[in-house]
């Protein structure tokens, strides 16, 4: 999309605790903060990174505008000091992040910002929209796709989705996650996407019947030809209309080259199977029936079960506004402050809840991998510095029950550091893939899990461990805190 000033795309408080670091205390303090979500969303086992380039976009153009300054100081609770200051606001710090379309897991930053701590403090609000939509569509996307089992998935959900951004940015993360396309228009020009489309029910109702109506799509697109074929009758009218359409292409010598039927209603297993043998029968296999009508995963796997003769699956609203899973819970936490040494210091943050305790510290993720069959064996969290051979023994233990250990031996894993630095002292040093090549990264990626942890029912899930140093270091500060409490 075309840039846009976002600033003021925040929440108030963000303004006036900036305002009070303005004031009370040193603004360019350094601090570390991290986004992480705690559960999988969906109950799944895993999620999928998405968003990195509009966050990219949000920060080069992050700036106060003149409208924006008067606008703050109409309402009344800004000094003319810090106003001014605001005047001249850029993002000066630094951004790791865990790069689009990578797998991820609870608990690990998937996005780090180093930066003088009213800078920081600013962009959690955008940061957070940004990837808690964008993560959220692209893992429901990979969950219908991994349900499909490698038929075609269109994302067409755009008049459902909860406006024109979720719209967009959500066909751009449900394009990520692994759908073959999208209805979305101006998604497909802005993205560089595929966009795909048949004729909606008005298209047959709107012509004096239904083989007249298939017969003048099927002239115009002859090469994208799906007819729809359940507005009136299916099986009596609909299938039959739509192959005496296809008959007369290939006597006219017309290539068929990309055709078939859409169901949109009614038993889509029974009727799948029906149409097929109609198909076959009169010499067509290789026509596509594709399907829609509030699809899921969770149906599409029923449907497959059933022996669905679909090949083609068309997904609107419960991919584009996630299904069962309204949100995707990513936070945005304080994890160390700069020291008057140059050294960071480790923050943490209690909770009654074990899930909401923070790891503390300047961190990294070191993804840990089988070697011999590639797929992840656990995801590491560390302090920033510390290394892991892969000619030496490693340890991982659970760092909830930490008396649960596994030992790998040297040579029998791989190591790979998944949190990349996108911006260095306020200026971007990454490029982002475009849109089609994250889809292919996203699909490597999958293909890293094992199949127990993409299951949709009771998934097995990921290891996420601490280092040594870095639980170590979680332990101390939780003693030290219990002791000054």
């Amino acid at each position: 999309m075309d840039r846009q000033n976002l600033t003021l795309m925040t929440d108030l408080y963000e303004l006036t605790m900036m305002q009070g670091y303005f004031r009370h205390k040193d603004r360019n303090e350094t601090v570390v903060f991290d986004v992480f979500y705690r559960n999988n969303p969906m109950d799944g086992g895993y999620a999928i990174s998405a968003g990195l380039k509009q966050i990219i976009d949000y920060i080069e153009n992050l700036h106060f505008s003149e409208e924006d300054v008067k606008y703050l100081r109409s309402l009344g609770i800004f000094g003319d000091d810090f106003l001014d200051y605001l005047k001249t606001f850029r993002f000066t710090g630094d951004i790791y992040a865990i790069p689009e379309g990578t797998v991820i897991f609870p608990r690990e930053p998937l996005l780090k910002v180093i930066a003088p701590i009213m800078e920081a403090q600013l962009v959690e609000t955008a940061v957070l929209n940004i990837l808690n939509h964008q993560c959220l569509i692209a893992t429901k996307a990979a969950r219908v796709c991994y349900a499909a089992k490698g038929d075609g998935v269109m994302e067409f959900g755009l008049r459902r989705a909860q406006g024109p951004d979720a719209g967009i940015y959500g066909a751009r993360a449900a394009v990520i996650g692994g759908c073959t396309g999208t209805s979305n228009v101006l998604a497909g020009q802005l993205f560089d996407m595929p966009v795909k489309g048949t004729h909606a029910h008005s298209w047959i109702m709107s012509f004096p019947d239904e083989y007249t109506a298939f017969k003048t799509y099927a002239d115009m697109y002859p090469s994208a030809c799906i007819l729809l074929v359940d507005t009136y009758d299916t099986l009596k009218s609909g299938v039959p209309n739509a192959i005496k359409v296809f008959k007369e292409m290939r006597e006219a010598g017309i290539p068929l080259t990309f055709y078939g039927i859409r169901l949109d209603s009614g038993d889509l297993a029974y009727l799948s199977k029906k149409a097929r043998k109609m198909l076959d029968d009169a010499g067509f296999p290789d026509a596509i029936i594709s399907a829609s009508n509030d699809l899921d995963e969770f149906l599409i796997h029923s449907l497959k079960d059933q022996g669905a003769c679909i090949t083609s699956w068309g997904v609107g609203t419960h991919l584009i506004t996630s299904k069962g899973c309204a949100s995707f819970g990513g936070v945005y936490k304080l994890a160390a402050v700069m020291g008057d040494n140059g050294e960071f210091i480790p923050k943490i943050k209690l909770s009654e809840n074990t899930e909401k305790i923070t790891n503390p510290g300047n961190k990294t993720i070191f993804r840990i991998y089988e070697k011999e069959t590639g797929k992840i064996k656990a995801d590491l969290i560390c302090l920033v510095g510390e290394t892991f051979p892969e000619d030496q023994p490693l340890l991982l233990f659970d760092p909830q029950e930490p008396w649960k250990k596994t030992k790998l031996k040297p040579g029998s894993f791989t190591v790979r550091e998944i949190l990349l630095p996108i911006f260095k002292e306020g200026k971007c040093i990454y490029t982002s893939p475009k849109t089609m090549e994250i889809q292919k990264i996203c699909q490597k990626e999958l293909d890293t899990l094992w199949d127990e942890t993409r299951r949709l029912f009771n998934p097995h899930k990921v290891y996420v461990d601490l280092s040594s140093r870095l639980y170590d270091t979680k332990i101390r500060l939780l003693d030290e805190m219990s002791l000054d409490y």
